[in-house]
Formats: C-alpha cells, sequence, structure tokens
C-alpha cells in the first residue's frame, strides 16, 4: 500500500511539475539553443531529406500540430515544453533560415540521426551513419556561423548569451543505435562511451569559449525500456528482464555507465568554469519513473509497445509498414502510450519527462540556475549520477 501511494504521488507530482514551474520559469531565460538528435530535432532533418523523412509525414505531429513538422512524435517535444515553461515561442529549426529576429528567442539545431561523434570516427571501424552526417561538431559550426547575427560585439554577445539557455543533447544516442543495428557486440561499442562522452564535454568547452553561461546536458535514457531494442533483442533470456518493468538489465546498464561517465565529465567543467552553470539532466530516472509505475501515469497495456508502425505482441514494431508509411498502424489514443514509433516517446510521455526536468531530476535544477545563486554540486549526486536521497 505504502509503495502504491508513493507512486501515485510521484506521478501527480510529475503532471502538476510543469505547470507549477512555468510560472517561475517565465522570463528566466531570453533564448533558447538546442543541439542535439531526433529526440529534440524540431524540423532540421525534415528540412535536409524532405519526402525520405518519415516525420514529415502523419500520423507524425497528428496530436498537438495536426499536421507533421519534422518532429518524432506524435506533438510536443521534450524541449517544446521547456521552451513553453520559460514563456518562450517553440524553437523553429535552424535550417529553416530566416534573419536575426526569427532566432532572437533561440534557436534549434538537432538533426535526427546525429551522432556526438564526427561520422569519420564510424566509418574507420565500419560501421555507417544511415541517417545523418551531421554531428555535434557540424551543429556547433553552424550555431558560430548565426551569432554574429544575433549580437554585434563582444560586450553585446557577453550579454546577450548570458541570458540564454543552452541544452547540449539528447546526444549519444545514436552514437549507439547505429552500431548495435549493424549487430556489432556490446563489448565493442562499450570501447565508443569515453569517446562519445570526451566529444559532449569539448563541445560544451567550445559553447564556453564563445560566450554560454547557461548549459543543461541531458544523460541517455533508459536503452533497454526502448520499444525498438526490446523488438531488436527480444530472443533474450528471461533473466535478463527486469519482472518489474520489463525492460532489459544489460542495456539500461550501458545506458548507466553513458551517464555515469557524463556526469565525471560534466563535474570536471564545473571545476574548469565556476563561472558556468553546467546542469546535468537525468532523463534516465525521470522516464524510469514511469516504467516502474505507468498506470499510475495514465499508461495502458502493453506498456512498452509503440503506438504507430505496431504490429502487436508486447512491442512488436511493423518493418515493412513502419510509423510515417502509407498504411501504418496507429493506436487510437497516443496519450495512453509512452513510444510513439518505437524509438521515440509520445508528447504524454514527453510532457511528463519535462516535469522531472524542471523539478528535481536536473543537477543543480533549472530555476537555481536561473536565480543565479551561489550553487554547490557536490551532495547533489551519488555514484549512478541521479539524485541522491536527502
Amino acid at each position: 500500500m505504502a509503495a502504491a501511494a508513493a507512486a501515485a504521488a510521484s506521478a501527480a507530482f510529475f503532471f502538476f511539475a510543469l505547470s507549477l514551474h512555468a510560472e517561475q520559469c517565465v522570463g528566466c531565460y531570453t533564448s533558447i539553443f538546442s543541439f542535439g538528435a531526433s529526440v529534440v530535432d524540431t524540423g532540421n532533418s525534415l528540412i535536409l531529406t524532405g519526402n525520405s523523412c518519415p516525420a514529415g509525414r502523419l500520423p507524425y505531429g497528428e496530436t498537438f500540430f495536426h499536421r507533421p513538422t519534422g518532429r518524432f512524435s506524435d506533438g510536443r517535444l521534450i524541449i517544446d515544453f521547456i521552451a513553453q515553461a520559460m514563456g518562450l515561442p517553440l524553437l523553429k529549426p535552424y535550417l529553416g533560415g530566416g534573419g536575426a529576429d526569427d532566432f532572437r528567442h533561440g534557436a534549434n539545431f538537432a538533426v535526427a540521426g546525429a551522432t556526438a561523434l564526427d561520422v569519420d570516427y564510424f566509418l574507420s571501424r565500419g560501421i555507417e551513419n544511415l541517417f545523418s552526417n551531421n554531428s555535434l561538431s557540424v551543429q556547433l559550426r553552424w550555431f558560430e556561423q548565426l551569432l554574429p547575427s544575433l549580437c554585434s560585439s563582444a560586450s553585446d554577445c557577453a550579454a546577450f548569451l548570458s541570458n540564454a539557455l543552452f541544452s547540449v543533447g539528447q546526444i549519444g544516442a545514436n552514437d549507439y543505435n547505429n552500431p548495435f543495428s549493424q549487430n556489432r557486440s556490446a563489448s565493442e561499442i562499450a570501447t565508443f562511451v569515453p569517446d562519445v562522452v570526451s566529444a559532449i564535454g569539448s563541445a560544451i568547452e567550445k559553447l564556453i569559449e564563445m560566450g554560454a553561461r547557461t548549459i543543461v546536458v541531458p544523460g541517455s535514457f533508459p536503452m533497454g525500456c526502448c520499444a525498438a531494442y526490446l523488438n531488436m533483442f527480444q530472443g533474450e533470456k528471461h533473466d535478463s528482464y527486469d519482472p518489474q518493468t520489463g525492460c532489459i538489465y544489460w542495456l539500461n546498464d550501458f545506458a548507466i555507465r553513458h551517464n555515469r561517465l557524463l556526469v565525471s565529465e560534466l563535474q570536471r567543467l564545473r571545476r574548469r568554469h565556476p563561472e558556468v552553470a553546467i546542469m546535468y539532466a537525468d532523463v534516465y530516472h525521470a522516464a524510469m519513473a514511469i516504467y516502474a509505475s505507468p498506470h499510475d501515469f495514465g499508461f495502458e497495456e502493453p506498456v512498452l509497445a509503440a503506438c504507430c508502425g505496431y504490429d502487436g505482441g508486447a512491442y512488436g514494431l511493423n518493418a515493412t509498414v513502419p510509423c510515417g508509411s502509407e498504411g501504418n498502424s496507429v493506436c487510437s489514443d497516443p496519450s495512453k502510450k509512452i513510444w510513439w514509433d518505437g524509438l521515440h516517446t509520445t508528447e504524454a510521455a514527453n510532457q511528463i519527462i519535462a516535469g522531472g526536468l524542471l523539478g528535481p531530476y536536473t543537477v543543480p535544477p533549472i530555476l537555481q540556475a536561473c536565480a543565479d545563486v551561489n550553487w554547490e554540486v557536490v551532495g547533489f549526486l551519488d555514484g549512478d549520477g541521479h539524485m541522491a536521497s536527502a
């Protein structure tokens, strides 16, 4: 009974966190600049690839926009909810073009399929990136090209960027997705993790050099709960699955290793740049709270199955008619599902996760960094890189 009550209370907190924090966040930042991959792409991939982009076709975008916008979900993304909580407009994709006024409140540089590491890293290992060559370093160059149109002098840029929130991620998933999908072993892919984290750290250093003063860095989602991975590894032994959540242990352990190294890198960067607020967004545990008690959040069975492109079973995905293809299957109510297309979450799940990140799952808290107070990182994180208990 106590556990059920705690789960229900946790669900209630997530549902109300976004609105509670929204009032405090308005006016907190004047712009947001977002980098990453499909989880945060607001349309760059669609602009780059046109009709070949599945997110450019219904049912993508059906819930909120009632049309496809290039977002890989049925509606808004986590970054959209955060922007709205800050009282800012939804971020425009950088590749959509426009003048300084179009990006005065920020820009989105994320591209579906993007990796933290440059494509040459993978090609040298015989691994193809089938979706995008616009890695994190490419996205940084785009920002560098945009910046002179937003501010005209060093002092002007310093003032402008001091009120901007930079979001570096979610990035790194495709550095692992691509080799896993090309049948590389987990032991080999594990050797990539330090290099992926180093690339993220280098990007943060570059942004600080350009004037960023507030940076939030999301970690990895729980890979073992991802419908696409569950479908890929559905031949796993019974004891490979968490009996409570149905997620695959070893894949979640892989994500935890990435997050631990990322937290360590962020701690190193904080020591080097005490004048910069560098926040860790614990997406892993924000999402795991949902998987641990999905019914308390209003999600229905089969919990880990995708809404769009589903072909039956616990999480089966239709490889022949995937989401965005003519004749694809789609559930009647996406708000009852966590997963949209197997790799990306629904608007309903995104809203809950965003509420958690605006609350206790970002360290130090976004509002605390915004208030420009003297924050202290030590004691906030435990060994897994998430919130330590009080």
